[in-house]
């Protein structure tokens, strides 16, 4: 998994109208590098990048969620609870089930530089509101970066299969939910879960668990709409992500298909 990306950086905000470094920039620049090397400017971290192969990565991605729906279909428990109850932990937990499945499967991806948007779709948006967004915003290098570490972080936890089924469960039946009506129920869910992932360790290695928990709390941190935009974005365009997971949960419609996006096998 890569995000090399050559960027330049024109406009940019690191320094003061006068062109000349800021006083702050300049005083971190040097602490950080002595010696006073010409520095790549941090205004990098915040360009706009996408997939280098949306073709190949989106397909993964697209299988790796499959995968994650199934899953949530093929436990008992969750079918138990209420509807609103299982709408909000769809929508709370398909991320960080999501993003624990690409780990499992191996999917690497790199990113580039996002295209510059056109002069016709510059022209276009500018007669936006200020309170207006497009549906789809562009990943910045540093989000992509922070996901990258998440990932890299469970790699290297070498998690059995076991482990990945445990932990599943005790990603999807998160008690903190506001609004649940069912949370004492789903709480006691995730302590068998845990308690199942904990008997999988030796007694000497209960460390683990403890870094595996503090590890997987990382994957919360992933925004929903980073995930979307940069995985299923080319894909679906400006269709609600919410509405697609409903239906391939509940089977209300379908995935919608895309000559190079399989659904289920």
């Amino acid at each position: 998994m890569s995000t090399s990306v050559d960027m330049g950086c024109e406009r940019c905000q690191c320094h003061s109208k006068d062109k000349q470094p800021a006083i702050l920039y300049t005083l971190l620049s040097q602490e950080l590098h002595p010696g006073g090397a010409r520095q790549r400017c941090l205004c990098q971290q915040r360009r706009a990048v996408c997939l280098r192969t949306p073709h190949l990565t989106c397909q993964a991605a697209s299988d790796v969620l499959v995968k994650t729906i199934n899953f949530m279909k093929n436990v008992a428990a969750f079918h138990l609870l209420p509807r609103e109850d299982q709408l909000l932990l769809l929508h709370s937990c398909w991320v960080p089930l999501f993003l624990l499945g690409l780990v499992q499967e191996m999917v690497t991806f790199e990113v580039m530089e996002a295209p510059a948007p056109s002069m016709l779709k510059k022209i276009l948006l500018s007669g936006q509101s200020k309170g207006q967004e497009p549906e789809g915003t562009q990943p910045t290098l540093a989000a992509v970066q922070r996901l990258q570490w998440c990932l890299n972080s469970f790699w290297r936890l070498d998690l059995s299969p076991n482990e990945y089924t445990y932990l599943r469960g005790a990603i999807l039946f998160n008690p903190d939910i506001p609004g649940l009506r069912a949370p004492l129920y789903i709480e006691s869910l995730q302590w068998e879960a845990q308690r199942a992932l904990r008997e999988l360790l030796h007694p000497e290695d209960q460390a683990r668990f403890s870094r595996i928990l503090r590890v997987s709390s990382s994957l919360r941190s992933i925004p929903a709409g980073l995930v979307t935009d940069l995985f299923f974005r080319p894909v679906i365009g400006d269709v609600a992500m919410g509405q697609l997971l409903v239906e391939m949960l509940f089977e209300v419609t379908g995935w919608p298909q895309a000559p190079w996006l399989p659904l289920a096998r």
